[in-house]
């Protein structure tokens, strides 16, 4: 998974193949042309709310594949002022890494693509976190 360079439409065609759910059903849900699906599957971008749809039809959480870009490729944020001040949003104190991330990690690191050092530096994982995955999904292996 290219986790940097997201083309969801291709994404979303992918699951709807791999659902085996017939045109006529995503056209009815999606309330649109079987001319649009197909459009849908060559936009590089949809709306949140065309997006949210095809999550809850396709029972896949599109949004976690634009979470996990955020957490590998966004740069890191200034502890500022600015950004300690109370907020109504919600604030979430630490990442959430999934299993394809890990793995995605891990396979840099065992095919020589990346050493430790630099996957800690590039996408600010802590050295410990790092470690502690090699341990324990290297016994998995």
């Amino acid at each position: 998974m290219d986790f940097k360079n997201i083309h969801i439409g291709s994404l979303i065609k992918q699951r709807v193949s791999e659902s085996g759910m017939p045109t006529s059903r995503l056209c009815a849900f999606m309330r649109c042309s079987e001319e649009e699906i197909y459009a849908t599957y060559l936009a590089e971008e949809i709306s949140t709310g065309v997006l949210l749809r095809w999550s809850k039809l396709l029972d896949y959480d599109f949004f976690r594949i634009y979470t996990q870009h955020i957490i590998l490729y966004a740069p890191p944020s200034a502890h500022t002022e600015a950004s300690k001040k109370k907020t109504a949003l919600p604030r979430f104190r630490k990442n959430i890494y999934t299993r394809e991330i890990i793995d995605f990690i891990l396979e840099l690191i065992s095919s020589g693509a990346k050493t430790k050092i630099d996957v800690i530096e590039e996408y600010r994982i802590p050295k410990t976190t790092l470690y502690k995955w090699i341990t324990k999904y290297a016994e998995a292996s």
